[in-house]
């Protein structure tokens, strides 16, 4: 028997006080690689910008006969491990008056923990990754958490070794080894989320096959906070079917802290773990910023990461947070390459974005950017 209970923040101002600690899930730091394909998905949402960017492909696929290949590249998100970390800590310890529990989860690696245990005061960090989990036509994301230290890499090869090669793996076995240890939390992170844009009904015919097949080894589903309610709430309903709790999962990528926590009493990410695995509880904390406009919040996420950061040697400029592979198949930063902003298309794009995307404009774009379906009890 699974109990998931949601507190909207608006609604229960001191929900947060029955608590000793607030849990924040899912959040990426520099080593996260994300793919450039968000300028096209995003400046198509916004009149003015969509216009101004279809003009400029069409005059980069006459000058060059062939379209841009925004994938070919990735961004990395602004903040440093350190700097992230203390970003969600001083929203749960200064804005709630809780401790804070943070388990940061990047694409496909443990940087960011391995770097954080090098220091005293975050020796206790969970060791927690994002994993792409290839599957039919598409992939799906487990958030793995709390993975234990002395085995974590051993655990990352093997799980590597599925992304690379699904074929070649036995998922179950690994599934099944993870759920094995107590203190791990396996989470399906954004379970509707149609990344490889296969249409969502053949996306919800590939979650129920995955849960079906190995939802035994899956702890919770997450409630994301950087999809919309709509979304969240069909996850809601899925979870209920499948005997999972559901779990809350920030999904943070710039400088917002996560809008979704989850409330506990428990004093380590074990006993969290427990809480959830075992007793199937789990207390969730919608905090106010969810009820902004889901394009707009993407849109502050844009303005975070290009924007410039005069305080990160090395990492000043969107471009030199941004890679892409040179002829002898060796990264490098997009500032090596490129002068300013690039390409007229991407130049075009983030001039549009600084001056669109602004703190200035905000109010305007609060109105314009809101879909049906948003506004929150």
């Amino acid at each position: 028997m699974t109990r998931t209970q949601l507190h909207f923040q608006w609604r229960e101002p001191k929900a947060p006080g029955q608590f000793r600690t607030a849990v924040s899930l899912h959040s990426h730091t520099m080593h996260s690689r994300e793919s450039l394909d968000f300028i096209p998905r995003l400046a198509r949402t916004i009149p003015g910008v969509r216009e101004a960017l279809a003009a400029e492909e069409r005059a980069y696929a006459r000058r060059n006969g062939r379209l841009l290949n925004y994938a070919g590249a990735c961004w990395t998100p602004p903040h440093p491990e350190r700097e992230a970390l203390r970003l969600e800590q001083r929203q749960i310890e200064e804005r709630l008056g809780l401790a804070a529990l943070i388990s940061l989860t990047d694409h496909d690696n443990i940087e960011a923990s391995s770097h954080l245990h090098l220091f005293e005061e975050y020796a206790s960090t969970p060791v927690s990754v994002e994993w792409t989990v290839p599957f039919g036509r598409s992939f799906f994301h487990l958030g793995v958490h709390n993975l234990p230290r002395d085995e974590a890499r051993q655990w990352m090869s093997r799980m590597a070794a599925y992304t690379a090669a699904p074929a070649a793996c036995d998922l179950r076995a690994l599934l099944a080894g993870l759920s094995e240890r107590p203190e791990i939390l396996v989470v399906f992170n954004h379970p509707l989320w149609d990344e490889m844009v296969i249409g969502q009904a053949a996306h919800r015919e590939m979650v129920a096959g995955f849960l079906g097949r190995f939802g035994g080894w899956l702890h919770a589903l997450e409630l994301n906070g950087m999809r919309t309610w709509p979304e969240n709430q069909a996850v809601l309903a899925i979870a209920a079917a499948s005997g999972h709790p559901v779990v809350a999962g920030g999904d943070r990528h710039g400088s917002e802290p996560n809008a979704v926590l989850n409330l506990t009493n428990a004093r380590d990410f074990a006993a969290f773990s427990d809480e959830v695995r075992r007793g199937g509880v789990s207390e969730v904390l919608v905090l106010p910023q969810y009820r902004e406009p889901q394009r707009l919040r993407y849109a502050e996420t844009v303005w975070d990461v290009v924007r410039e950061y005069p305080e990160y040697t090395g990492r000043v400029r969107w471009t030199d947070r941004c890679f892409y592979r040179n002829r002898e198949g060796v990264e490098a930063p997009l500032s090596a390459a490129w002068n300013g902003d690039g390409p007229g298309v991407v130049s075009a794009f983030f001039f549009f974005a600084r001056l669109v995307f602004s703190r200035q404009v905000r109010p305007t774009l609060r109105l314009a950017m809101r879909a049906r379906g948003e506004v929150l009890p």
